[in-house]
């Protein structure tokens, strides 16, 4: 009972809902949520954690990698990604991004080898599939996101995989999406960094979930429909935006440009 309820409460809370079973070469059991989601309520899309059971398990997880193939390149997204608009510099703006990076760096450089991220309890979302960046997430971390920002405790850790290694490239951080850019900009300025967020979504009927990674699909992320009118005459359901704020640092690279880089955000795959 304790468990279902803390299942339930994190669904509620941050709505990291594509829940499937990991590989069994993963070295992880259970479920697991693709960071940052929010698809509560989705028709052709995963169920809450409190009512999935073995087929519900299956179906979810089938949803969440259709939903990740369709995140697969951000630059292929047009209308169904949304960036913060750039700030001028404020004073303190510089000093503030440069303690996140430092922070970024400190909290991550431990986890240079994937096997302590594991042993510390961060989950590879489906490592089964193959995947242009990899996000090891820490489930308590994106909790504690949807209230404070703790720079030293990343929502996901983010990896390229080289044959059976993984490569540790950054971090990823997220925010509820009910923040507007004042909030996001008290966390991370907005002079320096741009978080984005996942927008005009049209979730398509349960018999056309596949039709989403297809070479030119009408629904997902990277879906011909973006508004709620088309949405509804193709039988889909419409959901302005889907996922939580996120965004990517690189904080072992060397120069601010690369650090917080919104063309990288752009081509890798959340």
């Amino acid at each position: 009972m304790r468990k279902r309820l803390v299942a339930i409460v994190t669904f509620t809370l941050l709505a990291g809902m594509a829940l499937g079973q990991q590989s069994p070469n993963s070295g992880q059991s259970g479920q697991q949520s693709m960071p940052g989601m929010d698809m509560s309520g989705m028709k052709g899309m995963p169920a809450p954690a409190d009512k999935a059971g073995d087929s519900a398990n299956e179906n979810d997880s089938d949803a969440s990698v259709h939903a990740m193939h369709s995140m697969e390149g951000h630059m292929d997204m047009g209308p169904h990604m949304k960036m913060t608009s750039p700030r001028p510099p404020k004073p303190g703006d510089a000093d503030r991004a440069q303690q996140v990076v430092e922070s970024a760096r400190k909290a991550s450089e431990k986890y240079l080898d994937y096997h302590v991220a594991l042993a510390d309890g961060f989950k590879i979302f489906h490592p089964e599939v193959p995947q242009k960046m990899y996000h090891f997430t820490n489930y308590g971390y994106a909790m504690e996101a949807a209230f404070r920002f703790n720079p030293e405790h990343p929502t996901s850790l983010l990896y390229e995989k080289h044959g059976d290694d993984y490569k540790l490239i950054g971090v990823m951080y997220t925010a509820p999406k009910r923040f507007d850019e004042d909030q996001l900009d008290q966390r991370i300025p907005l002079s320096v960094a741009q978080w984005h967020e996942h927008v005009n979504f049209c979730a398509p009927p349960p018999d056309k979930r596949g039709e989403m990674i297809s070479l030119h699909p009408q629904f997902g992320l990277r879906g011909s429909i973006a508004t709620q009118e088309a949405c509804d005459a193709a039988g889909g359901t419409f959901h302005p935006v889907i996922f939580n704020w996120m965004v990517h640092v690189y904080p072992f690279e060397k120069d601010q440009a690369s650090i917080w880089s919104a063309e990288r955000q752009h081509g890798d795959a959340d």
